[in-house]
C-alpha cells in the first residue's frame, strides 16, 4: 500500500513540478528579455532530462547498458508521441519555422549519429558493437554546437504576456529549482511504484525496463509540455521536447559514454528506427493541413502511433 501510494504521490509532485517550472522559466525569460523557446530549449530541457541523467549515470556503473540506451530510445520516443501529443490536445501547439527546419533536423541527426555509433559490426564488421569513450567525446562536440546555436537564436525580446505573472528574479530561480527538483523526485517515486505495480501484476522485469523506466524518465517532459500548453506558452512546450531529446543523445549518453562504453544489441536497431519515424512523422505532419500547427487531430495520431508501438514491445517480449 505504501508503494502504491508512492506511486499516486508521484505524480502530483511531478505535475507540480512542471508547473513551477514553467512559472520559474518563463518569469525569467521575461525580466532578462530571453525568448521561450530558448528557455524551453535549455532551462526546462536541462531540468525535464535530469531524470533520464540519473538513470543511466546509476545504470551505467552498474554495467547495465541496455538501460543506459533503452531508457533514452524510449524517453525520446515517449517525448515526441506522447509529449507534443497530450499537449496538442490541450492547446494547439504553433511551431515556430526555426524549430520546423532547424531543430526538428537537429533531433533527428542526434539519432542518426547515434545509429551509426552504435552499429559497429553492420557498418565495420566489428565483433562487439558498442558507443565508446571517444564517441562520447563527439557526441559532446554536437551538444556544444547545439548550445552555440540556442545562443545565436535568442532575439533580444519577448512579447509582453499579461496574464503571466512575472516574480522577482530570486523567487523566480527558486520556482525553477523546486521545479526541478519536483520533477526528479516525483519522476523517481512514480517509476518505483510502477516497478512494483508490474510486479505484482505479474509482467516481467525486462519488459518493465523497456517501457515503464523509459516511461517513467520522460514523465516530466511529458507533464511539463502538457502544464505548457495549458498556460498557452507553446514555445516552451514544443522547446521543451526538441530540446530534451537532443539533450538525452549528445548530452546524456555523451557523459554515460564517458563513465563507460555502452553495450549494443542489434535488436535496438528497432527502437532506433522508431525514434526516427517519430521525429520525421513530427516533421512531416507540419505540412499536413494548417502548415507549422499540431492541432488536436494530429496529437490523436500522435498518440495512438504510441501505443502502436508498445503494441509491438509487448509482442516482442
Amino acid at each position: 500500500m505504501i508503494s502504491y501510494l508512492i506511486f499516486i504521490i508521484g505524480f502530483v509532485v511531478l505535475v507540480k513540478g512542471a508547473d513551477l517550472l514553467v512559472k520559474g522559466a518563463a518569469s525569467v525569460a521575461r525580466r532578462f528579455n530571453v525568448s521561450d523557446l530558448v528557455i524551453g530549449l535549455t532551462i526546462v530541457s536541462v531540468g525535464s532530462s535530469a531524470p533520464e541523467m540519473v538513470v543511466n549515470i546509476v545504470a551505467s556503473i552498474k554495467s547495465s547498458s541496455e538501460i543506459a540506451l533503452g531508457n533514452i530510445l524510449g524517453s525520446n520516443i515517449a517525448n515526441i508521441l506522447l509529449g507534443l501529443g497530450i499537449a496538442s490536445t490541450i492547446h494547439s501547439l504553433k511551431v515556430k519555422r526555426s524549430t520546423t527546419y532547424k531543430e526538428i533536423p537537429f533531433s533527428l541527426l542526434a539519432v542518426i549519429v547515434i545509429a551509426i555509433m552504435a552499429n559497429d559490426t553492420l557498418l565495420a564488421g566489428a565483433p562487439v558493437s558498442s558507443i565508446t569513450r571517444s564517441d562520447g567525446l563527439v557526441l559532446l562536440c554536437f551538444f556544444s554546437i547545439f548550445l552555440y546555436y540556442i545562443y545565436t537564436i535568442n532575439t533580444g525580446r519577448v512579447e509582453e504576456e499579461k496574464e503571466l505573472k512575472e516574480y522577482k528574479l530570486p523567487v523566480s530561480i527558486l520556482l525553477v529549482i523546486l521545479g526541478i527538483a519536483g520533477l526528479g523526485i516525483g519522476g523517481k517515486w512514480v517509476v518505483d511504484g510502477a516497478k512494483v505495480l508490474m510486479r505484482d501484476l505479474g509482467i516481467s522485469e525486462a519488459f518493465v525496463g523497456l517501457t515503464f523506466i523509459a516511461f517513467g524518465t520522460s514523465l516530466p517532459e511529458i507533464v511539463t509540455s502538457a502544464v505548457a500548453a495549458y498556460r498557452r506558452k507553446t514555445d516552451i512546450a514544443v522547446g521543451n521536447v526538441v530540446g530534451s531529446n537532443v539533450f538525452n543523445v549528445f548530452w546524456v549518453l555523451g557523459v554515460t559514454s564517458l563513465i563507460k562504453p555502452i553495450q549494443f544489441r542489434p535488436e535496438l536497431n528497432v527502437d532506433i528506427m522508431m525514434v526516427v519515424i517519430a521525429t520525421a512523422f513530427l516533421f512531416a505532419v507540419l505540412f499536413v493541413g494548417k502548415k507549422h500547427l499540431i492541432d488536436r487531430q494530429k496529437g490523436i495520431g500522435f498518440i495512438i502511433l504510441y501505443f502502436l508501438y508498445i503494441a509491438y514491445l509487448v509482442y516482442r517480449g
